[in-house]
């Protein structure tokens, strides 16, 4: 007699405007080095992730493609992203920059390539928008998006190349909810992925409307918020080497958050000026 295999949790897919789709909840892994999220990608592999998010600047692009190869899921069943910093903003630095990060991935593409950041001052975010057009018709980014981008960055990206992001990837959480970014994502058909998903500037698990909240669902806090973001129809990135966390992040999908208790959320908004600005080049 054997044991029945265990059910994984089945993650919600959202639908890109450029085809495909994303899963609602993936790992982050920033600040992890590559020892680290190798061991990482393959827990979470075991518990149900099968979306993954690194970055060139984040250094562990190596380990992510080793994760990956020894989950023993197919790549084509992950969705991986990594991201390109202000080093390779403008005249086609992307393709170089593309090329070296599947090298350390060990992969022909990744499923979604941001810009990592605008750099507004530097006034080349829209030229490296279309550097990165030519790289998904390329085949070699399947997606491609932004990071960190204001709605009047995005403006500019759509009326100089006619080309919309699939995807802007900012700071966000109950305590920095970020609804004109939200507005214009929803308005534009654009997925809006929410990095440090439970964190703000202070202790956002610590409160008191999580502390309640979490009893009366029998869930902890950091579960109570990463509802809220699957019922805002937005992508999380959770980040976490614990197994246990890792599952615990996953398990959200089974409970519903009412009225009331999305409006006692509502008042954990840290107000304007909250969270990490645009300009900022440290995520």
């Amino acid at each position: 007699m054997t044991d029945s295999p265990i059910a994984l949790p089945a993650v919600p897919l959202l639908p890109l405007n450029s085809g495909g789709s994303i899963p609602q909840v993936g790992l982050g892994t920033w600040p992890l080095d590559d020892a680290e999220v190798e061991r990482a990608i393959v827990d979470a592999a075991a518990v149900g992730y099968r979306h993954v998010d690194t970055a060139a600047k984040y250094g562990n692009e190596v380990g992510v493609g080793r994760g990956v190869a020894a989950s023993g899921i197919d790549r084509e069943d992950w969705f991986v992203t990594t991201k390109l910093d202000g080093g390779y903003q403008g005249d086609d630095r992307a393709v170089a920059g593309l090329d070296a990060s599947l090298d350390r991935l060990g992969m022909e593409y990744v499923d979604l390539l941001l810009i990592h950041w605008p750099l507004p001052a530097r006034d080349l975010f829209v030229d490296t928008w279309k550097t990165f057009i030519r790289l998904r018709e390329s085949g070699k980014a399947r997606a491609i998006g932004v990071s960190n981008f204001k709605p009047a960055h995005i403006d500019r990206l759509i009326a100089e190349t006619g080309v919309t992001p699939a995807v802007n990837q900012v700071q966000l959480s109950p305590a920095i909810p970020r609804l004109d970014h939200r507005a214009y994502d929803e308005e534009h058909g654009i997925v809006t992925e929410s990095w440090s998903p439970i964190g703000g500037s202070g202790d956002l698990l610590g409160d008191p409307i999580l502390a309640d909240l979490a009893a009366k669902h029998g869930r902890t806090p950091a579960q109570i918020v990463l509802r809220w973001h699957v019922q805002n129809g937005l992508v999380a990135i959770p980040k976490s080497r614990d197994p246990q966390r890792m599952a615990a992040n996953l398990a959200v999908f089974d409970f519903v958050l009412d009225a009331d208790d999305l409006a006692a959320l509502d008042r954990l908004d840290e107000g304007p000026g909250a969270g990490v600005d645009s300009d900022h080049s440290g995520h």
